[in-house]
């Protein structure tokens, strides 16, 4: 993601260069370093925070007691692809990014809400998974696991 966005400074190069050979070139990686820094600190200062407390889940500005939250499954690769587009259900409250491929589906057991689950991209979803009461690595009640990728520690 970052190395695509990276692309602004010779994109500016391409545009300053043809006013004239040095001044052009400096205005070209300046006006570059500057975008692209500006666009790295709008992605991080833009990003939804995940916070888990002793009594809520609280996904960006979205906010659930933690007595309403069901069954807790993560996935990965094919499965979270399938989450987020053939199996994703209309009325689900999502927050995903594009670039963060695991997904934890968070099933919503109030029955006055019409939301069904909540679909929440992390690059650590064991992590959240184990924050909302679950055990990835064994059989939890209310959570599933998530597969773990070869090599990756725990």
């Amino acid at each position: 993601m970052f190395l695509y966005i990276g692309l602004v400074i010779p994109a500016s190069l391409i545009v300053f260069l043809p006013i004239t050979a040095v001044p052009g070139f400096l205005v070209g990686i300046t006006v570059g370093v500057v975008l692209y820094t500006g666009v790295i600190a709008l992605f991080v200062l833009t990003a939804p925070v995940i916070e888990v407390s002793a009594d809520t889940l609280r996904v960006g500005r979205a906010v659930i007691p933690r007595a309403l939250l069901g069954e807790i499954r993560g996935y990965d690769g094919d499965a979270a692809t399938q989450q987020r587009g053939p199996k994703l259900d209309a009325r689900a409250w999502l927050c995903i990014r594009g670039w963060v491929k695991p997904v934890v589906k968070i099933a919503i057991t109030d029955p006055g809400d019409p939301v069904p689950y909540w679909l929440v991209s992390t690059r650590h979803p064991n992590e959240l998974i184990r924050c909302l009461g679950g055990d990835p690595a064994g059989t939890p009640s209310p959570s599933a696991q998530i597969p773990t990728r070869k090599g990756e520690e725990e």
